[in-house]
């Protein structure tokens, strides 16, 4: 299991990707809509992994209710995982609490799915699967 991606919640993508992209001397990809989220994404990279931008669409979106309580910062750290339909089956019979019951699209054509920060010491965590 490699750490695919950070996931940070910010209420405007194109300031924050601009900043981010200054800071870090890199380019950004090109702002996605994940509609079934609804946020617009985009993806840095840095090092061997990426921080993804994570702007609402909707005012009653995860990320928008995140930034309502949180304020803009760190939402989720991402694991790569080979093969996400058995992982989530290891966690459900491990007594993992899982947000998503099975794999779902996510950005970039990927499948993801999240356990409930409760079994992870305060942590969402997403899990992801490459699709070729």
């Amino acid at each position: 299991m490699d750490l695919d991606h950070i996931g940070i919640a910010v209420r405007q993508l194109d300031a924050a990707l601009s900043a981010w992209e200054r800071t870090l001397g890199t380019r950004g990809s090109s702002p996605e809509v994940v509609e079934s989220q609804r946020v617009r994404v985009s993806f840095l990279e840095v090092g061997e992994t990426h921080f993804e931008l994570l702007e609402p669409t909707s005012q009653d979106s995860p990320i928008a209710r995140f930034i309502e309580k949180r304020g803009e910062g760190i939402h989720h750290l991402a694991l790569r995982v080979p093969d996400l339909a058995a992982k989530l089956s290891e966690l459900k019979q491990s007594g993992t609490r899982l947000i998503d019951e099975a794999p779902r699209k996510g950005a970039r054509g990927r499948l993801v799915a999240f356990a409930h920060p409760a079994s992870f010491g305060g942590v969402l965590t997403e899990f992801v699967q490459l699709v070729p």
